[in-house]
């Protein structure tokens, strides 16, 4: 008795497709969120100066900025955010990103403290204790 042979007719492979678009997808997702990121470090504000500061490096602690426009007004991510938005958007990212969340406050040196005071309060109340200012460091 003669033993069949099972021969493919065709090869078997991995279809790369879906690979490269979750590739491509995910580079744009990468160019979009650092476009943003440098953003909220651009945003033309006349900063103090200050005589000692520390140095900006990157950590992997999470951080938001926070700008203050020469109106008063207040920026995060690019969109103009309202005093009373301020504490529930905190208060949100806070349980997202955990307690150890960084804030940095950007502000002209122009800017009154009135408009200051109720970030560092929302911040208080949202239970963040890492706030910072943004300043440029003076030169001896």
């Amino acid at each position: 008795m003669r033993v069949p042979r099972y021969k493919p007719s065709r090869k078997f492979g991995f279809n790369m497709t879906p690979m490269i678009d979750v590739v491509f997808l995910l580079i744009i997702f990468f160019l979009v969120s650092s476009h943003l990121a440098r953003q909220e470090a651009q945003q033309d504000l006349d900063l103090p100066v200050a005589a000692a500061s520390d140095k900006d490096e990157s950590s992997p602690t999470p951080r938001v900025t926070i700008n203050i426009l020469d109106d008063g007004t207040m920026k995060v991510s690019g969109r103009l955010l309202l005093s009373k938005q301020l504490e529930p958007m905190l208060q949100t990212v806070c349980q997202d990103k955990g307690k150890d969340l960084q804030v940095r406050i950007r502000s002209s040196k122009t800017v009154p403290w009135s408009k200051v005071e109720p970030i560092m309060l929302a911040c208080t109340k949202a239970g963040l204790w890492d706030v910072g200012f943004a300043v440029y460091q003076s030169e001896r």
